[in-house]
This record gives C-alpha cells, structure tokens and sequence, in this order.
C-alpha cells in the first residue's frame, strides 16, 4: 500500500531540494530519518517535515507499522515564483525571482528495500562478469544501432541510382 504527504509551497528552490531528495529515494524510512538528520542544509528540515508527515498518515490512515516502510517516491515539482524589484544604478531596477516548491513523498510497503550498499555490489558483480568475458576472449554481442545501419544504407542507395 502507497502513503503520501504533500509540502506546498516551501520557500526554497527545487534545484537545492532535489539535491537532497535523491539521496533519500528507496532507503528505508529510519535509514531516510537518520540521513536527513545528519544533512546540514535547510531542504533536509523541510524533508524531514514531510516525511514524518508521511509516517503519522500510514500509521494513523492505513494502519501501517513504519519499520516496515521505504521511501518509494521523493518528487520537487516547482511552485509559482515571487516576483519582487531591486533597486539598482542610474535609477532603474531588476528583476529578484523568490522561487518556491512543492515537495512530494510517497511510502510503500510492497518494493524490496534497495540501500546504496546493494546498489554498490551490483555494480562490483557486474565489473567482474565484464572482466571475465574480456579475459576469456569471448566478444560481447552488440546490436546495430541505427545510426550505424544508416550510412550502409546511403551509400548502397547511390550506388543503385548511378547504375
């Protein structure tokens, strides 16, 4: 079951949420709390703010323990932006863009839990299995692209039109 919490209209740039935010996407939710905890940047707060908000809403809602959960989805879409003025020389102004953000968290119980650790020995695994292929001289079988299919193609093509 998905649990959500919506943070409207933070007063903060999405660039310097998302920051945060990728780092949080697929941890467990302690494992999230903790990070959060230890995140010196004012995004962190506001995350946390709304992931615990997330919790209260699968505790009280749906009746889910919070041990159990893991961040599925942690999205910034952008909010409207302030318009302000600035004063600047010879009398004229300038334009000050205060943006804001809402930011979205969806919990789940139903997905594996995939930390940076098992992300991280995929990756080793994986550079082995390449190794091995490269050192027993087998080739790895690629498919054409198109881009590779198209220059044969056109030059085929005008041999074909000059006969």
């Amino acid at each position: 079951m998905e649990v959500r919490s919506i943070y409207k209209y933070a007063r903060i740039s999405p660039f310097k949420v998302r920051e945060v935010t990728r780092e949080i996407q697929g941890l467990p939710v302690s494992a999230a709390l903790d990070l959060l905890a230890f995140t010196p940047k004012k995004a962190a707060f506001l995350i946390n703010k709304t992931l615990k908000s997330a919790i209260a809403n699968a505790e009280n809602n749906a009746n889910l323990k919070p041990d159990g959960l893991v961040v599925k989805e942690a999205v910034v879409g952008e909010g409207p932006t302030f318009k302000r003025m600035m004063a600047r020389a010879r009398g004229s102004g300038s334009r000050i863009l205060k943006r804001t953000s809402h930011i979205r968290i969806v919990l789940s119980d139903e997905i594996q839990i995939e930390t940076r650790e098992t992300r991280k020995k995929k990756r080793q695994q994986e550079k082995k299995e390449s190794r091995k292929q490269a050192t027993t001289g087998e080739p790895a079988e690629k498919p054409m692209t198109a881009t590779e299919k198209t220059p044969k193609a056109k030059k085929t093509a005008g041999k074909k039109a000059k006969k």
